[in-house]
């Protein structure tokens, strides 16, 4: 009986060190944040009373289980494809009940559909987890695994990790162009609000590296006007909305410059900037060049181009994803999406800013 006994100590006493010997090893491993809007949420809100959810079908039905997660997409979004390329599992919601133990050492997604750079941006969906809250949620998650592995280790996988913030857009469709004559544009000419913006997303930036981020990816907006909810809503011809791009012509520009002023500031590359408007760009100027029939009509959606409200069970759904360049009114395919990250990983200076991701990922330099 006592040799039962003891061998059972044993055995928990190996599985104890096991167990710790893993979380340690995970702590080493590279962890992976992002922070965003509904182009780079992966769930987060399922878990709230929103309507800016899409936990419905046809959403996910290229998801490997064939189901709706929270994504807006068809398939993959740009964190899952980043994931693919690390070599590393898919990311969980920060909200998700699953997010404990070894799970968390891989970092979290805090990104909710809805949000914008501003606080007041995204009013109408109501309960939304706004960027002061996810940097918030940021410093809880880190309380979290301080008690895991201790602070020091904590410190290294925050400092070791990619970081993906993706926000921007919705400030200009969800806020200054959301209604005529809108709060923000009677308070704003277009070149102020740009300003504003970018302004109030450089504060955001330089908390993210107060917190410990070090390797962050920061992606621009996408030709704004040329989304087939804004064809639906502003085009007569099928043009792409001339003030919208403007917009996007104003902004991503400055943001570029920001970042490099931020990496000047901090004295390194911490900071590596997307020019997602001329990733889109490309296939929605020229789909058929990267094996799209359209890029002016969603896959699912309802109206002209597919592009009034949310794909829902009772929209229009195109039999192949793969020769849309939009899922829904707002958001690119699975394929689509396959595209900006291949330009992520290893584009030109013409798309990234200073250096593409694989390069960023190779130096040593970053070590803080």
């Amino acid at each position: 009986m006592e040799t039962s006994s003891l061998a059972l100590s044993s055995w928990m006493t190996f599985g104890l060190l096991l167990a710790i010997g893993t979380i340690v090893q995970l702590a080493d491993a590279q962890a992976f944040f992002v922070f965003g809007d509904s182009l780079v949420d992966s769930g987060n809100n399922n878990y709230l009373a929103t309507t800016a959810r899409a936990d419905a079908p046809p959403y996910g039905i290229d998801y490997p289980t064939h189901r709706p997660t929270g994504r807006f997409s068809n398939g993959l979004n740009i964190p899952d494809l980043i994931s693919q390329r690390l070599g590393s599992e898919f990311i969980l919601p920060y909200l998700s009940p699953e997010l404990t133990g070894q799970r968390l050492l891989s970092g979290a997604n805090f990104a909710s559909a809805g949000i914008g750079i501003l606080n007041d941006t995204g009013i109408q969906f109501l309960n939304i987890i706004r960027m002061y809250r996810q940097l918030e949620y940021f410093q809880e998650y880190q309380r979290r695994v301080r008690a895991l592995i201790g602070s020091d280790r904590t410190r290294r996988l925050v400092n070791q990790a990619l970081i993906l913030i993706t926000v921007g857009g919705n400030d200009f469709v969800n806020n200054y162009y959301l209604v005529p004559n809108s709060v923000r544009s009677l308070q704003y000419s277009l070149p102020d609000y740009v300003k504003y913006l970018i302004s109030e997303y450089r504060k955001l930036l330089l908390t993210l590296y107060k917190l410990g981020g070090r390797r962050v990816l920061v992606t621009g907006t996408g030709p704004l006007g040329c989304v087939p909810a804004e064809l639906a809503m502003r085009s007569t011809n099928g043009s792409c909305s001339a003030e919208l791009q403007r917009a996007a012509a104003l902004y991503n520009p400055q943001l570029v410059q920001m970042i490099r002023e931020i990496n000047n500031k901090v004295g390194r590359n911490v900071f590596i900037a997307a020019n997602t408007q001329r990733m889109h760009s490309d296939f929605t100027s020229n789909p058929q060049a990267y094996g799209f029939t359209t890029s002016k009509i969603a896959c699912c959606g309802q109206g002209p181009y597919n592009g009034i409200g949310l794909c829902t069970p009772l929209s229009n759904l195109c039999p192949n994803r793969d020769l849309y360049a939009f899922w829904d009114p707002f958001h690119p395919s699975e394929k689509a999406n396959r595209l900006i990250v291949e330009q992520i990983m290893s584009g030109s200076t013409d798309y990234m800013s200073p250096m593409n991701l694989s390069t960023m990922m190779k130096l040593d330099n970053w070590t803080p």
